[in-house]
């Protein structure tokens, strides 16, 4: 019912820290106290990720709700607030349900950044091949 909630707010959360760190970085770039020779992608662009996963999922949560008819444009724009029972069963899935949406994405985000890492500090091989005449 709900449920895009937990994931939507959490990308505002990550979009704010994303900000912040952005900031961070370009002071530090300004004073220079970057090291050129260290490889790595830096943490807001990881973040940027993150935030495009969240939002991503959100927005196709939030439709699939406003096709089902649990979201509505007009005041409490949740079918379930009007009742307070159904209220009770909404908070339940965002509690559940958004939550373990949310872990999932974040996990997924996790063990991409790692890989991604994995992948820019491996060691540049050599691929041309030797030919023999």
């Amino acid at each position: 019912m709900a449920c895009f909630l937990v994931s939507a707010a959490e990308a505002v959360v990550v979009t704010a820290v994303e900000k912040a760190e952005e900031k961070k970085e370009f002071r530090a770039s300004e004073d220079n106290t970057i090291k050129e020779d260290v490889v790595s992608i830096p943490l807001s662009r990881k973040l940027k990720w993150l935030t495009y996963l969240l939002w991503g999922g959100a927005v196709l949560l939030a439709f699939e709700h406003i096709w089902h008819g649990e979201v509505v444009p007009w005041f409490p724009f949740l079918t379930a607030m009007t009742n307070p029972s159904d209220a009770q069963v909404m908070f339940h899935e965002m509690a559940t349900v958004g939550v373990c949406m949310a872990l999932l994405i974040t996990v997924v985000w996790f063990v991409m950044c790692k890989v991604a890492d994995a992948i820019v500090k491996r060691p540049a091989t050599d691929t041309t091949q030797d030919t023999v005449a």
